[in-house]
């Protein structure tokens, strides 16, 4: 049920753009389905839980696998077949913080280039890196390549 929208008339109702639930609809999705093919539980202690990519780590390798194929499968396809050098492009642009400038001057390349490129992840991901949470995705999703 759709909460009322703070300061507006009684009855009027918060629509999530579709966009936005998208993104959601897919990560259940793809939760349930690694849930139904995984057999074991998982142990983890809480000391080893000091961040994201120690979190990932004590998931089993079956699921990382299925993170990291799910969220960037499309690009490693697509590099595969152009040898357009996303998945290079996107590591060194998160080692970079998401600078275009940095990304570029690393990278020996036009800043162009680097949103150019950028923008093929983001179409292929289906993910905006401008956003935190999908940065997350995508960068947990390259650790988990290993």
């Amino acid at each position: 049920m759709r909460s009322p929208v703070p300061g507006s008339s009684r009855g009027s109702r918060a629509r999530v753009p579709a966009s936005r639930s998208t993104g959601g609809i897919r990560s259940a999705e793809s939760a349930a389905a690694i849930a139904r093919g995984d057999a074991g539980p998982v142990s983890v202690r809480a000391a080893e839980l000091d961040s994201a990519v120690g979190l990932l780590s004590a998931v089993p390798d079956r699921v990382r696998r299925a993170f990291a194929d799910r969220t960037l499968g499309r690009v490693l396809d697509y590099d595969r077949r152009t040898r357009a050098d996303l998945m290079t492009t996107l590591e060194t642009f998160l080692d970079c913080d998401g600078s275009w400038r940095r990304t570029a001057d690393r990278m020996h390349l036009h800043p162009n280039t680097v949103r150019y490129r950028i923008g093929r992840v983001e179409a292929l991901t289906g993910r905006n890196l401008a956003h935190i949470g999908d940065r997350l995705d995508v960068f947990l999703a390259m650790r988990a390549l290993g």
